[in-house]
């Protein structure tokens, strides 16, 4: 048996608020949370995001391991001559 009178109170339809807006409910200990994210605005979820590849990481990995893109001669040379000869049209 739990101990009376030592349990904060249980709100079970608490308000999750974000910029003003009521997002959603939940069951929480106080009845109202104010919060600046949630899944709804956050450009993870929404897809939004944007990968920045400010560094140049991506190309240099690419022309590390030879898998250079296909806009420059030597990355179609090189798939050009992975083909079978089969495939290949004169």
């Amino acid at each position: 048996m739990p101990k009376a009178d030592i349990h904060p109170t249980w709100y079970s339809d608490a308000k999750v608020i974000c910029n003003g807006e009521v997002v959603m409910t939940t069951g929480s200990t106080q009845p109202e949370l104010h919060v600046d994210v949630w899944s709804g605005n956050h450009p993870f979820y929404t897809g939004t995001q944007k990968i920045l590849d400010t560094e140049g990481r991506v190309d240099r990995f690419m022309r590390k391991y030879g898998m250079a893109s296909t806009d420059n001669a030597s990355g179609e040379a090189a798939v050009e001559a992975a083909k079978p000869e089969a495939e290949v049209q004169t």
